[in-house]
């Protein structure tokens, strides 16, 4: 790889994440990151050094990811678009673009980063977090991601927005506005040891399929969704219904963690069709609150998302 190339691969990690929060997509954001590059490549020769390579490399990304949202509807989650469903309502699916997808941790936290900016990065990662990013307006997105994920100054992100630093102050405002209306709290930070131990409990249940204690493990007003199914429920009775009934082919599955969002997740494998054997299922993302569990996310879309978190195809 020559020296230009190089230092330009030195920064994908950082894009990727400025990239997936504004796009909603680990997918979408691999692909603004390599538009960036290529755009970077063609116009090395124009780099005069006037700011450092990160900041007009993300500036480069910020356009990219602009350039994406003025043809692209916001992603949503399944909490987002109707009310609490139930046990006789129809699986209505929506293609894989419509949702939200989470993050591999490792795409976007650099390993250089210390705990503090290790906790900001996975606070600024949670899927609360980047739903709520999609209500904003593009260009207040981008200014509020540059300033308080990034560090940028107004004035450095009136220059990437071409635009003028009270514009940049009055979408802060708004942005800072629209956020504080929406539920934010918890997760993000370093696992407690209660936590640990509540894991731990929640990986042994799902393997023996103890549905008991695994509903004994949510919050009393926990959301429990399956991307791409629109169908979302509430509190551990409806899980638990679910579980013994639609979700009782889920017997038998194994677990493999990995980190997704700034939260603990895990790769779900459902017993394959030859004895042992087990093949891809979902993706599990959990949203903790304390020591219990608010959100239990399933997302099925696991040719696209198994390879994205280094998942293997089938365990034996």
């Amino acid at each position: 790889m020559s020296l230009p190339a190089a230092q330009l691969e030195e920064h994908r990690t950082s894009l990727t994440g400025l990239c997936y929060r504004m796009l909603g997509s680990v997918v979408d954001a691999d692909d603004a990151v390599q538009e960036t590059m290529v755009r970077a490549w063609r116009s090395l020769d124009r780099f005069d050094g006037r700011s450092s390579m990160r900041t007009w490399l993300h500036r480069i990304a910020t356009n990219v990811c602009l350039d994406a949202l003025a043809a692209e509807k916001r992603r949503a989650r399944p909490m987002e678009e109707g009310p609490v469903g139930s046990m006789n309502d129809d699986l209505e699916q929506r293609p894989r673009t419509h949702w939200l997808e989470p993050v591999p941790d490792a795409a976007v936290i650099p390993d250089s980063a210390d705990p503090a900016e290790r906790a900001m990065l996975r606070q600024s990662i949670r899927l609360a977090f980047v739903a709520a990013l999609q209500h904003l307006p593009p260009r207040q997105r981008a200014a509020l991601l540059l300033t308080e994920v990034l560090g940028w100054s107004v004035a450095e992100v009136a220059d990437c927005l071409d635009t003028s630093v009270p514009a940049v102050n009055s979408a802060l405002q708004r942005a800072r506005a629209t956020l504080a209306t929406r539920d934010l709290q918890g997760g993000g930070g370093p696992l407690s040891d209660s936590q640990t131990r509540m894991l731990e409990r929640y990986v042994a249940a799902f393997e023996r399929f103890d549905v008991a204690e695994l509903t004994s493990l949510l919050r009393e007003d926990a959301t429990f969704s399956m991307p791409p199914y629109a169908l979302w429920l509430q509190g551990p009775e409806l899980v638990r219904q679910w579980l013994l009934g639609p979700g009782a082919p889920c017997k038998g599955s194994r677990l493999l963690p990995t980190w997704a969002c700034g939260a603990p997740a895990f790769g779900q494998y459902r017993p394959g069709e030859v004895e042992g054997t087990w093949r891809p299922w979902a993706l599990v993302v959990l949203e903790l609150d304390g020591d219990r569990i608010a959100g239990w996310n399933s997302f099925l879309d696991t040719e696209v998302l198994f390879p994205k978190f280094g998942l293997p195809p089938e365990l034996a």
